[in-house]
């Protein structure tokens, strides 16, 4: 037999060197300063290669190169974003993935992938309390994950007033009203942009202190549309945590003849946990669901699931079909038909991977305990003078405002200034926002490395500077 060995083959034990000896030290790091964009474009930049080089030498230079930037998102004490930690067992995975180089399209091509992704679709179902007969499309996140659910609801609103949107497009189409509660994450308005729908021809509906859906106003609202209408409610407001009045609106949506999606990025995962699935009751009785993998599941990025309750109009939305691509036979799932991506990862591995590392305890567990760690955190900014802590507590998400005491404008420069020095410190790593008007620190606990010392050397990190700044 002809010698077939790859010469670079030994840069993947290289890599995997290195990314064990990242994880390592940014594990156990005191202050995690990161190199800004610009000295990382001037560290990168260069002419275009005219000829090749050799595979280690790239690696060792990638890693040489890019480790002054790499914000420690992995790390204890990050909490600038609901970003989970990419936990190992989901990293190695992970690797396998891109070893294995399958393309996840079809049954065919990928046997190995599409049963994966069957069989870890359905336990993300069970986990999350949602209907065993709803289908699963693996994505990129919970941005394309609102995109491909609104994309089903935008189908089978206009199927039922008869219109074919998939076959005839919204040329003439009968309009669809869109209701969203006025503190809605911004990837469901580029969702409703990419679908047509329009990012500014939604009706807002009122929302309470921590971004709650008013259920009267949603009835009003109901009660003022004509044709087709599609509601959008969140399960984990982005600032707060809060989760809107399911029980409540729901049924209301339901009389109505209404599509109800819910973008349930992070907060729908409160529905593993008995301790927190009060926060999100009556959340099956919707009609879609957007959530990520890559928040308190842990996998790596690129990872997020697509829910629907009507599987025929997610494959109607969805589905691509080729002569050159084999149909599923039978009852057997086509991994293609649910999400917008032909060529795309096998992001079943590592899903199936994380929920056999944790199981359904395990991931209750750690959800809870992020969401203690962030209400010791709270507790402890919320007693120093001058700040003050907004949010209700209920998941894993709070805000923090300085200067609590003084006029809105330097209130806002006390907050952007504190947040800046926290950054530089680079104990903790937290990010700025606006809330009602006015900056505040946003804190995101979500990773299962942070334990509640991390929890308390943020804070002093954050009193440090705060004393300082003031």
């Amino acid at each position: 037999m002809a010698d077939r060995s790859i010469p670079d083959l030994d840069v993947l034990a290289r890599a995997a060197r290195d990314a064990i000896a990242y994880r390592q030290n940014v594990a156990g790091a005191e202050r995690t300063r990161t190199a800004p964009h610009a000295q990382m474009l001037e560290a990168f930049a260069g002419p275009t290669p005219e000829t090749g080089e050799e595979a280690g030498t790239i690696i060792d230079d990638l890693v040489a190169r890019a480790t002054p930037g790499i914000r420690p998102m992995t790390g204890p004490r990050f909490f600038g974003w609901v970003i989970g930690g990419s936990h190992p067992t989901g990293v190695a995975a992970d690797w396998l993935t891109a070893a294995w180089g399958q393309n996840a399209g079809n049954l065919i091509a990928a046997p190995a992938a599409s049963a994966v992704e069957a069989v870890a679709a359905g336990w993300v179902l069970d986990l999350l309390g949602l209907p065993s007969s709803a289908s699963v499309g693996m994505v990129t996140g919970a941005t394309v994950a609102n995109f491909v659910c609104l994309a089903a609801a935008r189908s089978e609103v206009l199927r039922r007033a008869g219109w074919d949107v998939e076959a005839d497009g919204l040329f003439g189409a009968p309009p669809v009203s869109v209701l969203i509660g006025a503190d809605a994450h911004a990837t469901v308005f580029s969702a409703l942009k990419y679908l047509g729908l329009g990012a500014r021809r939604v009706r807002t509906v009122a929302t309470d202190g921590a971004g709650r859906i008013d259920a009267a106003d949603f009835a009003r609202a109901l009660g003022e549309t004509v044709g087709p209408v599609i509601a959008i409610a969140q399960a984990g407001q982005i600032n707060t945590g809060a989760c809107d009045p399911f029980p409540d609106i729901v049924p209301l949506a339901r009389e109505r003849g209404a599509w109800l999606h819910v973008d349930g990025a992070f907060g729908l995962w409160a529905q593993v946990s008995p301790a927190l699935a009060h926060l999100t009751a009556g959340v099956d009785g919707a009609d879609s669901w957007a959530t990520d993998g890559h928040k308190w599941l842990q996998t790596p990025y690129d990872c997020g699931y697509a829910i629907v309750r009507d599987a025929e109009a997610h494959r109607r939305a969805m589905a691509i079909s080729a002569s050159y691509l084999p149909p599923a036979e039978n009852a057997e799932r086509d991994p293609s038909a649910y999400v917008m991506e032909l060529s795309r990862r096998a992001r079943g591995f590592a899903t199936w991977a994380m929920i056999r590392q944790f199981g359904r305890t395990g991931l209750a567990d750690r959800v809870e305990r992020c969401c203690a760690i962030a209400r010791g955190m709270a507790g402890a900014l919320r007693a120093e003078p001058g700040l003050e802590v907004i949010g209700p507590l209920e998941l894993n998400q709070f805000m923090v405002r300085f200067g609590a005491d003084v006029p809105a404008g330097e209130g806002d420069r006390l907050t952007l200034a504190t947040i800046a020095r926290v950054q530089e410190e680079g104990v903790a790593f937290m990010g700025p926002a606006q809330w009602r008007g006015a900056w505040v620190m946003r804190v995101s606990v979500s990773s299962m490395e942070t334990t509640e010392a991390d929890g308390d050397e943020s804070v002093a990190s954050v009193l440090r500077v705060w004393r300082a700044v003031r």
